[in-house]
């Protein structure tokens, strides 16, 4: 049986509809993505899920006695918790069973041995048993250290951890509970790169159903088998992992948009026959069928957010000399007792042009070094000096340096000097109009505090960007947008980011923090991550060759590789002509789906759906067929 199945949930907010008609089924092992603007009810569908909010019609059908398990962003209620006692929480049935073992122990060790006693600590040993015997405390503490948390951490009070820690001891709780349906809003936040890929590696692993809402596209690719699409209060279930459903969505969005044309122009035909011919007798009776034919069109219509795309890019900046920043023998120490040193002897160079991405552990010192070199903290050893005509744009992780106490077009007017009249334009291409301009910022989410940053930034005029985590708390259209400005941005960029998507897209030089100082890596994210591994790699490698030479006295030589076959070369011919007729007959059927009628009720968009989705699915298995032959 499945672990949850969802029938036409609906769900209202003060009255007005937020989802209508929500419908999925999950197993064991498959892992939803919800994919949807921000206020789309992506966190509200999660907490109909959990219990916590409550369903407003349709139905929840859950496996029996299924355990659900949510994580989300808010804080733990109780903080007078160790850190190690509140993760435990999360498994609170295993930790009542063993007080019972020992209880029972207890007993027996001052000789109840009749029957009553024995049978409940036989039956409380095949519960823990059952649910990962004597080793599920050791596997807690491999979750808490896997989400970047250490020995000393454990022992702590709540009450003695940031808000991101705090975040990320809520996911441990949640994971550690080993639950049937694991709901997670937003898991990536506050996690370095090591601790994403080792979350990553967790997901893929458990025997659970999982429902998750995430802005990271390098996890949702790694982790997804399924996306559940919010979009104007509806749902579209897609059986696949992200990167074909986003493609998918691309091609019925350029088919919608040939459909909505359509109608629109029909419509207007249609309107225009009725207002010149309703008045004369001899049409009255047409006009007025077309009138009933009008009323009873199914309008096609975009979610109105979908007008609303942040769109930007960089001025073009001055030219700064070919050195802009050159650190020798640099040193970070934090602390005032006893400081603890973050980076010593490091060595760290910018040139004009060149875009760096800066990778580490969360703690390993990058935010700290990007503020001394922008000129907020001095380093406590070493050398600094920067190029000549150096601008500096600097984006800080927490948005630090908006002004709290104005409203938004008047932080922007004081930070850029634009007229009020420039400040809203420049605040509209960043999503903030009309009324939303004169928002307190003292109020703004995170997401529009990094919009309202990085408008600024945008229009500083700056030749060098320095950025740490700009795509923290911005949805994927959002991100998308940055990367694209950031990679026409022709001065020079230092980057900080867990986001590997953007640090793939733009860097073309990595600084990793290792070992208390700073290595260089020529290459973005994939030839860092292909030079990490081969160093990895390589003692193995040269035991293996050792042990073989030992063995064999000589290398074996390669075999010759075999020669293919006269069918697999006549299958393959096959297969490319297959390829071909699939491929024309997706085209002619993408065609057929810009008309207006394929659209127009929602069980004709579902037939729509299911047949473009068969027609492309027939395509990707020739091709996925052809490259086995061919290869």
């Amino acid at each position: 049986m499945a672990v949850l199945i969802a029938s036409d949930l609906r769900k209202d907010i003060a009255g007005a509809p937020l989802l209508r008609g929500v419908s999925f089924k999950l197993e064991r092992r498959e892992r939803l993505t919800i994919a949807g603007r921000n206020g789309a009810g992506k966190t509200t569908l999660l907490r109909m899920l959990s219990g916590e909010t409550s369903v407003d019609g349709g139905e929840l059908v859950f496996e029996k006695n299924a355990k659900v398990a949510l994580h989300d962003q808010r804080p733990p209620r109780e903080r007078g918790l160790t850190l190690r006692d509140y993760v435990l929480s999360g498994a609170a049935e295993l930790v009542a069973i063993e007080q019972d073992l020992a209880r029972l122990e207890g007993a027996m060790a001052g000789g109840a041995v009749d029957d009553a006693t024995l049978g409940a600590y036989s039956r409380a040993q095949a519960a823990l048993e059952a649910a990962g015997g004597y080793t599920w405390r050791e596997q807690a503490m491999g979750t808490i250290r896997g989400l970047g948390f250490d020995e000393d951490d454990l022992d702590r009070s709540l009450q003695t951890f940031s808000g991101g820690e705090l975040t990320r001891g809520s996911l441990a709780r949640a994971l550690v509970a080993h639950p049937d349906l694991l709901l997670l809003d937003e898991p990536t936040n506050h996690l370095d790169i090591a601790s994403l890929e080792w979350l990553e590696q967790q997901l893929v692993g458990m025997d659970t159903a999982v429902v998750l809402v995430a802005h990271d596209r390098w996890f949702l690719e790694a982790v997804g088998t399924a996306v559940l699409e919010l979009e104007a209060g509806r749902s579209r279930f897609f059986a696949g992992p992200w990167h074909a459903w986003r493609r998918e969505q691309a091609a019925r969005e350029l088919a919608l948009g040939r459909a909505i044309d359509k109608q629109q122009k029909e419509i207007a035909r249609m309107e225009r026959f009725v207002e010149r011919f309703r008045a004369k007798a001899t049409k009255a009776r047409q006009a007025q069928s077309r009138v009933k034919a009008l009323d009873k069109i199914e309008r096609i219509e975009r979610d109105p957010r979908d007008e609303r795309e942040l769109a930007f890019s960089f001025k073009p900046p001055a030219r700064s000399g070919r050195v802009v920043f050159e650190m020798t023998g640099g040193r970070i120490a934090v602390g005032d007792d006893a400081p603890r040193v973050l980076l010593d002897d490091a060595d760290l160079w910018l040139e004009r042009g060149e875009h760096v991405s800066m990778v580490g552990a969360n703690g390993s010192g990058k935010s700290t070094l990007l503020h001394a070199l922008v000129g907020r903290r001095p380093l406590d050893g070493g050398k600094l000096s920067v190029g000549h005509n150096v601008q500096l744009g600097f984006l800080a992780q927490h948005a630090e340096t908006l002004d709290e106490t104005a409203k938004v077009v008047e932080a922007c007017q004081r930070a850029t000097g634009l007229t009020p009249n420039k400040a809203r334009a420049l605040l509209g291409r960043f999503l903030f109009s009309g009324e939303e301009a004169e928002k307190p910022v003292s109020g703004l989410s995170g997401g529009e505090r990094q919009r309202l940053s990085l408008a600024i930034l945008v229009q500083s005029g700056a030749n060098v960007l320095i950025l740490d985590e700009p795509t923290n708390h911005l949805d994927i259209e959002s991100r998308e947008a940055l990367e694209d400005a950031l990679g026409e941005f022709p001065g020079s960029l230092l980057l900080v980011s867990h986001d590997r998507a953007l640090l793939d897209a733009v860097g073309s030089r990595t600084i990793a923090v290792e070992d208390g100082t700073l290595h260089s890596y020529v290459g973005g994210w994939a030839e860092y991550v292909a030079s990490k591994k081969a160093a990895d790699e390589a003692p193995k490698a040269a035991a293996a060759r050792n042990g073989r030479a030992a063995k064999d006295g000589a290398r074996p030589k390669p075999r010759p590789k075999p020669e293919r076959s006269k069918n697999a070369v006549r299958r393959q011919a096959d297969l490319e002509r297959e390829i071909e007729r699939a491929e024309k007959e997706l085209q002619v059927l993408e065609d057929e789906l810009a008309d207006p009628s394929a659209w127009a009720s929602p069980s004709g968009a579902e037939r729509s759906t299911k047949r473009h989705a068969e027609a492309k699915r027939r395509v990707a298995k020739l091709m996925a067929e052809w490259e086995a032959v061919a290869s």
